[in-house]
């Protein structure tokens, strides 16, 4: 069956709405809809049925094949309590092993929802019982564990409401789940990389972007060649064929959420794309950060933010005119956006903005901020030297390996601190990859001086003139449940093979190595994950938060999700307070299909590993 909510409203339905509005938008963004504001289907309750079930859909008018729950992709709105023990009967009518995986929620492992670690899985025709204590409250999203289903609308949000009072007043909300649909299947999709990671890269270098001084200069266009590095990668499947949608509407479609002037309206934004970082922005409304990863932070006041794939962030905005916004979620590689509309009433539209121009990655994308690059070019370096060779690789063979193990004499004051490590003095010697790496020939490690970017806005927001948000600008609203100093350091790197579409921790894929990270009931450990690749990764931990480590001490913001940034370094500190084996992975659906999967397992204290 088709889905009745995504049905296509007609071009002459709209017709004079469009002819009104056509000098605004761009041929690929003008309406064909004077605006649908149908809100994603809510369940609720103690005991809740889902049943997981192969449909299609209709985006801008074209049908497609998806996996909907309860007939709907999105899957429908849980929304529950914080207190409240839940019951959640799930049914898989696929003739496939299905499953749900809860994001961000503290559950106990077995009710995680990841097969093979957690579970085994949902077999065909037949209901799992999840049921769990309902620990926190804020905005999360559940989605499948199995395969590539969750590119086929495989995901849903949800919204827990605190017990006691809401410290973010608002007025009115609205639930906008982001997320990318294609017409082709992911098995095709993922087949397509495997045989060329840069098939859907539409966005390369020309001769016309070298005259017209849009692209890079002839030197370092040279330089990057010799590496057989593309600048222009900045994602791996994009608007080429990709849909951005908006609540399971696209650009076209123009799904709409309404207001009264003068009233705060909090949007729970969530990024459930498959592969889409997104970068988000209101014209003509500043946008109020409240919630990041479903926890409060400090109100902060930005302009734009860019939301990495499993993020979720509540927004404050308070439209005091009564005319339409176009709420822009852009593909932080500029190939497309995903749109929608605040209106005071329905048929409202506004001005939807061009595309801005693409980004290109620079050399601090390759891990080389820190270098002398001549004004950005890399005259004057010893490729050869460095390991750059076929495939772009730049191994450095006979480094030595860090240790993984706690670091004796090595103080740590708090748990921003450590001191006798001096992170910004590295030189090209410093840089090391893990044991695993070196078993693997195959592995780029194109990053000799990863430097913490988590002070930046994002691929392509360096320059922009208007306020974009870091994750420096996040504080946690509340003191942290742990505020003690890390008891050792771990360092992972996130490492990958472009040309081969091969991705891995420490150059090992999850199907080659199954021996889980281990961690003790109630250590600390500071993670530094450090991007030997030129590709964002967003990285999950299950059944956990940790606290990123930006200088915000006690009140340091406790997140699910961290985006690192490409060639960077992310740091976090995380308390191992929940027993059980637990997923840690990109959340690049591809890259994780492709190997970027290890298991995370706490075990009680005092018990033998």
């Amino acid at each position: 069956m088709t889905l009745d909510r995504r049905s296509f409203i007609g071009v002459a339905a709209a017709g004079g709405v469009t002819a009104a509005l056509a000098p605004w938008f761009p041929a690929w963004a003008q309406p064909v809809s004077p605006g649908i504001t149908e809100p994603i289907p809510t369940v609720s309750g103690n005991d809740i049925s889902l049943r997981i079930a192969r449909q299609t859909m209709r985006v801008d008018g074209k049908v497609s094949r998806a996996i909907a729950i309860n007939g709907t992709v999105p899957a429908p709105l849980i929304r529950l309590r914080e207190g409240q023990n839940v019951r959640l009967s799930v049914t898989n009518d696929l003739d496939e092993d299905s499953s749900i995986h809860w994001h961000g929620l503290l559950l106990p492992f077995q009710m995680d929802g990841v097969p093979g670690v957690s579970f085994p899985g949902i077999k065909p025709r037949s209901t799992f019982v999840y049921e769990f204590p309902v620990m926190q409250s804020g905005t999360y999203w559940y989605h499948s564990h199995s395969g590539l289903q969750e590119q086929l609308g495989h995901y849903g949000p949800i919204v827990i409401d605190p017990k006691g009072a809401d410290p973010v007043a608002y007025d009115r909300e609205h639930v906008v789940v982001l997320s990318d649909h294609s017409r082709l299947s992911p098995e095709a999709i993922f087949h397509k990389l495997k045989v060329n990671p840069g098939h859907f890269n539409m966005q390369r270098q020309t001769l016309g972007g070298l005259l017209s001084g849009k692209d890079q200069p002839l030197k370092d266009r040279l330089d990057w060649g010799a590496m057989r590095m593309d600048p222009t990668d900045i994602a791996d499947v994009n608007g080429s064929t990709y849909t951005f949608l908006v609540n399971g509407y696209g650009p076209k479609d123009n799904w709409t959420a309404l207001f009264q002037p003068g009233e705060r309206v909090r949007l729970r934004i969530i990024n459930a794309s498959a592969m889409s970082i997104f970068n988000v922005r209101i014209p003509g409304l500043r946008l109020t950060i409240v919630q990041a990863d479903g926890l409060n932070v400090r109100p902060v006041e930005v302009d734009e933010f860019q939301i990495a794939v499993a993020e979720t962030y509540d927004v404050i905005v308070t439209p005091a005119e009564d005319r339409a916004y176009t709420l822009v979620a852009e593909a932080n590689d500029r190939s497309g956006m995903g749109r929608a509309t605040l209106a005071p009433r329905p048929g409202m539209v506004a001005a939807v903005p061009p595309l801005r121009e693409r980004p290109l990655a620079n050399m601090k994308d390759m891990g080389m901020g820190e270098m002398d690059m001549s004004g950005g070019s890399m005259s004057g370096m010893d490729h050869a030297a460095m390991g750059h060779g076929s495939g772009g690789s730049m191994d450095m063979p006979g480094a030595p390996a860090p240790s993984t193990d706690s670091m004796p004499g090595m103080e740590m004051s708090n748990s921003d601190t450590m001191s006798g490590m001096d992170h910004g003095s590295m030189n090209m010697r410093d840089f090391s990859v893990a044991p695993q790496v070196e078993k693997n020939p195959g592995v780029q490690t194109i990053s000799p001086m990863p430097v913490d970017r988590m002070g930046e806005p994002g691929q392509g927001l360096e320059n922009v003139e208007h306020k974009v948000l870091t994750y420096h600008d996040l504080v946690a609203l509340e003191r942290n449940p742990y505020v003690n100093a890390p008891d050792r350091s771990l360092d992972i790197h996130l490492t990958g093979n472009m040309e081969r579409f091969m991705w891995s921790f420490d150059g090992v894929k999850m199907s080659d190595f199954h021996e889980p990270i281990p961690f003790i009931e109630g250590e600390r450990v500071r993670i530094n994950l450090i991007n030997d690749s030129m590709m964002s990764h967003p990285i999950h931990l299950h059944g956990h938060f940790f606290e990123l480590v930006t200088g915000k001490g006690a009140y340091s913001p406790r997140k699910h999700t961290v985006l690192v940034q490409p060639g960077g370094k992310a740091s976090f500190d995380f308390t191992a307070d929940a027993v059980g084996d637990w997923a840690f992975h990109c959340h690049l659906l591809y890259h994780m299909h492709a190997g970027m999967m290890r298991v995370v397992s706490v075990r009680p204290r005092g018990v033998g590993a």
